[in-house]
């Protein structure tokens, strides 16, 4: 084998490592993954959000303040609306997801029942982290059920800040956002219960539920 396709093959096999699995390294992978052929809103995905009841993304109406999510525009996974993340206003749970992340599969679940009973006090918005497998991950929203709405990050826009790098340690993680728009905590590692999840919520945002 010549040394070029040697090369190829190794960096397939690393690009394929990169994106297979939510450890720490391989989230980030060291790759700059970022085609611009992928594209989160088809006519097929939105035939996927249909069948599933998955909500829309509500762009927030407040104003960048310190402290609080970066001022960037993602587009809303499976078609809606684009929301400018520092207009966002809580309380509010960040969810960073994958769509070959094992432990995200096993929360979601959770996220989803815990939307059904309290979107009405603490919203939840997951955030398709770094992620170019928009089919993939709409095949696990509908596998779990979740049905509360996911921004997309295809591009990994959100790897350079620091406000997300709690994703970057690893898959599933949480952001958490005030009513004020502040970002006042962040966790990973995922939950396995719905008191678990409230502890976090109380904890973060002073929420008792």
């Amino acid at each position: 084998m010549s040394r070029t396709r040697l090369r190829g093959v190794v960096l397939a096999g690393l690009l394929v490592a990169a994106l297979g699995s939510c450890t720490s390294d391989d989230v980030g992978g060291g790759f700059d993954v970022r085609p611009p052929d992928v594209q989160v809103d088809t006519p097929e995905l939105r035939k996927v959000k249909a069948r599933i009841g998955m909500e829309d993304c509500e762009p927030g109406t407040g104003a960048p303040v310190e402290g609080g999510l970066p001022e960037l525009t993602l587009p809303c996974l499976a078609g809606g609306p684009d929301v400018d993340l520092s207009s966002l206003r809580g309380p509010l749970v960040i969810n960073l997801w994958q769509a070959n992340c094992g432990p995200c599969r096993e929360e979601m679940p959770v996220l989803e029942e815990f939307h059904q009973q309290h979107a009405d006090r603490v919203r939840i918005v997951g955030v398709d982290f770094n992620d170019v497998n928009p089919d993939g991950a709409m095949a696990l929203v509908e596998e779990t059920g979740a049905t509360y709405p996911s921004i997309a990050d295809p591009g990994g826009e959100l790897m350079a800040e620091d406000t997300f790098a709690v994703g970057r340690r690893g898959l599933p993680a949480f952001v958490f956002v005030d009513e004020d728009g502040v970002v006042v905590g962040q966790d990973s590692g995922g939950v396995e219960s719905m008191d678990e999840l409230k502890a976090l919520v109380a904890e973060h945002l002073g929420v008792d539920l």
